[in-house]
């Protein structure tokens, strides 16, 4: 190989005689086959991300239950589920898709401020391992539903420690006390204790998550300070604890830097957590599978205007929108580097939107019409939060093994687009 991609995904995706390859195939290879815009995935970096973490967990007891929410491809969940993963999930939706892709239903842990009767329902009915309850509303139906049903529901409460975490976005911010998620800390011990005497509740742990992205160690390390309070003084009160959650939120490269380490990280972690004796439950999402996935779009054209030179692509905010909603930073990478002048541009998509765009003034070399982009370190939070948005169908998806490629999502069609209505 002559030279690198991007830091941070150079592994899963080479660049090899100037041509980009997910692993050992070549990207206008998987193009010729599936066509743009595609989304592919390394799924050696995956496996690569997963043990990382594992094996920096080893000296406790644990579960890394991946965050579906990041990307519920069912080629991606069952590349976990072969490892022994479990599964983060925050409606019915993602509850199904875990239990296709083969991930039983006690490594499930059940998140999310807004579960209705029905989830619920479908969470107690698949025998999770936990609800992480986010209120007292719902751990009062919770309760009702599980002694309608015959059973008794186990539960951790997540606590809002009402720590402000440093991360790109005030989006990503879930662990202050300004935020919809979360029991407030004040109110945490009592609703414990109220809990524990439900006749359809098991207090099972407690689980805290404090936001996305994170790249310090010291926001994990308060946080864990938090719920090490909070399960002595449960002990205490006779609150019978099984697991302690930390959440997910652990960052990745986006830009080149350093990202943080799952070696670094457990080492403030795991030998606090060893001392209580207690289960560890993460929750990492765009740290197994960010950096292992890759979008490719074709330029359609090149123009300038009011002193700017716009590359349009294919490829728009309906297919990634992290640029436009999160201020999210990608690169951009020419497939076949030929060494050209290199120019300041906006790489933008077809949507009618001003806010339809990929990167924004980013010098980068000028790509001509017809030319394949990769808009890198998109495994997370790129399909998943793709649209139909001005009735485009969303992009098939390709999962790379070695020299193999397999098409694990076909791209939807014109019929799709109109497959769920009804005739008036």
């Amino acid at each position: 190989m002559d030279d690198t991609a991007v830091a941070g995904v150079a592994e899963a995706f080479p660049r090899v005689d100037g041509v980009l390859h997910c692993e050992e195939v070549p990207l206008p290879e998987l193009v010729a086959r599936w066509g743009t815009p595609l989304y592919v995935y390394s799924q050696g970096a995956i496996r690569e991300r997963y043990r990382e973490l594992d094996d920096a967990l080893a000296p406790v007891p644990h579960l890394i239950a991946y965050s579906v929410k990041a990307n519920g491809n069912l080629g991606v969940l069952r590349t976990l589920a072969e490892l022994g993963a479990g599964c983060d999930i925050v409606s019915a939706g993602e509850l199904h898709r875990a239990l296709l892709a083969g991930i039983p239903g006690e490594r499930i842990v059940f998140s999310g401020v807004g579960k209705t009767v029905y989830e619920l329902a479908a969470g107690l009915r698949a025998g999770i391992y936990a609800f992480n309850v986010e209120s007292e509303g719902e751990l009062c139906a919770l309760s009702d539903l599980a002694c309608a049903m015959g059973t008794r529901a186990p539960v951790a409460l997540r606590v809002n420690p009402d720590i402000d975490t440093p991360t790109p976005h005030a989006y990503t911010r879930t662990g202050h006390a300004a935020t919809k998620f979360g029991i407030a800390a004040a109110k945490a011990r009592g609703l414990y204790k109220i809990a524990a005497k439900m006749p359809g509740i098991r207090v099972r742990g407690i689980d805290v998550h404090i936001g996305s992205q994170i790249l310090e160690v010291a926001p994990f390390r308060d946080a864990l300070e938090y719920v090490l309070d909070l399960a002595h003084d449960l002990r205490q009160a006779e609150v019978e604890l099984e697991f302690l959650d930390l959440g997910g939120g652990l960052g990745i490269s986006y830009e080149g830097g350093e990202r943080i380490s799952a070696a670094d990280w457990a080492a403030d972690i795991v030998p606090a957590v060893a001392q209580t004796g207690l289960k560890l439950v993460v929750e990492p999402g765009r740290f197994l599978v960010g950096e292992a996935g890759a979008l490719l779009t074709r330029v359609l054209y090149v123009k300038e205007g009011g002193g700017k030179r716009f590359v349009i692509t294919d490829a728009g905010m309906n297919d990634l929108i992290r640029p436009s909603h999160y201020s999210g930073w990608h690169a951009v990478e020419p497939v076949a580097s030929p060494g050209r002048e290199r120019a300041r541009v906006d790489v933008v998509g077809p949507i009618c939107e001003t806010g339809d765009f990929l990167a924004l003034d980013r010098e980068m070399e000028l790509p001509k019409p017809g030319e394949l982009l990769s808009i890198m370190t998109v495994g997370a939070y790129g399909f998943s939060m793709a649209s139909q948005y001005n009735q485009r169908p969303r992009p098939a998806e390709v999962m790379v093994s070695g020299s193999d490629a397999t098409l694990v999502r076909r791209r939807e069609t014109m019929d799709d687009l109109v497959a769920a209505e009804t005739e008036l």
